[in-house]
């Protein structure tokens, strides 16, 4: 199976395993400086700060 995201779309996606064996995945992509991601569902955005991931919640404050 392939499934492909398009970046910047602001739809939110999942992979869910809905049988009794394990799966495997490989995640393709780049790291664009200034990437970022955002989970709808929580209260977490994912920010690229100079190479580092960095957890926030939607306001912008970080997680402690």
């Amino acid at each position: 199976m392939c499934a492909g995201f398009k970046a910047g779309t602001g739809n939110g996606h999942r992979l869910v395993n809905e049988t009794t064996e394990d799966v495997v995945y490989l995640e393709v992509g780049d790291r664009t400086p200034g990437d970022e991601g955002s989970y709808p569902d929580d209260d977490l955005k994912a920010l690229l700060v100079e190479g580092k991931w960095k957890l926030v919640h939607r306001d912008g404050t970080p997680y402690v």
